[in-house]
């Protein structure tokens, strides 16, 4: 069932384009669903955005602020696009084909419409690692802006940055640079899917859980925590085979010592454990 997500394993970061890898991302969920109408979402966005832009002076589109002001007007006024505040931690709120029908969703998977669109404005557009809540920085590198698209693409000034840090770091904990810092596109990807898997953890469903870490390590193969939480998952499911598996997986790419020692622990534990029922 992997099979149709193989290819963003296998391309450069840069190469991947963040909403359309979301879109199959989603269409696991969906077998026999017919995608390219979601396609055709993205490219009507897309063109209302670039209609917008030729409304413009192109010098007034220089700046992060007057970049994120009109994404915020398209996608956020225009075509309704905001967050689930009223059922945040429904599960389609991660699924990029029900965040399409909804036009809700979570931080991550709105800051990969608003980053995905921007780019193909030409503009430069990171999804932010901020913890707890996915920003958006977006343009020219020196003096970038940044935009909360669950808010619909609302300015984030600096107080309401250090207040939203704080409060997902909890006390004691400073905000830093690392908090701001850009994702991959491969790691903005493994955000989206990571909050599918914590929330199908917490329901109890955790063969969803183990799916959705599979596909993680698909798109992100050099990704260790992945392997290693699916090894977790497939231990408690009794498939020792398929976690001795995994944890070999990690052990190829890992390679912090201290990491590596317990991963070898690990394995040592597992050799000559059967699979339960076999």
């Amino acid at each position: 069932m992997n099979d149709s997500i193989a290819y963003l394993g296998l391309l450069a970061d840069e190469e991947i384009e963040l909403d359309s890898a979301a879109l199959m991302l989603s269409a696991l969920d969906h077998e026999g669903m017919d995608i390219e109408p979601y396609l055709d979402q993205l490219r009507v966005i897309n063109a209302a955005v670039e209609a917008a832009g030729e409304g413009m002076d192109a010098d007034d589109l220089q700046s992060g602020e007057a970049q994120g002001a009109l994404l915020a007007q398209v996608i956020g006024v225009d075509f309704g696009f905001a967050g689930d505040s009223e059922s945040y931690d429904a599960p389609l709120n991660a699924d990029m084909i029900r965040v399409l029908d909804r036009r809700r969703g979570l931080p991550v998977s709105l800051s990969i419409l608003y980053v995905a669109v921007a780019r193909r404005m030409g503009w430069t557009a990171n999804a932010l690692n901020t913890p707890g809540h996915v920003l958006v920085s977006i343009g020219p590198q020196e003096a970038p802006a940044l935009i909360d698209p669950f808010r619909g693409g609302a300015p984030v000034e600096p107080e309401r940055l250090i207040v939203l840090l704080k409060r997902a770091l909890g006390p004691g904990v400073s905000p830093d640079e690392t908090h701001v810092a850009p994702m991959s596109n491969r790691m903005t990807l493994i955000r989206l899917l990571a909050n599918q898997a914590t929330r199908a953890e917490q329901a109890g469903d955790t063969a969803r859980a183990c799916a959705l870490y599979e596909r993680m390590t698909v798109v992100a193969p050099e990704h260790s925590v992945a392997w290693g939480e699916m090894a977790r998952l497939q231990l408690t499911h009794g498939d020792v085979g398929a976690a001795r598996a995994s944890l070999s997986a990690m052990l190829e790419i890992t390679r912090d010592p201290e990491q590596r020692s317990q991963i070898h622990a690990a394995l040592a534990r597992l050799a000559g454990q059967r699979s339960s029922g076999v």
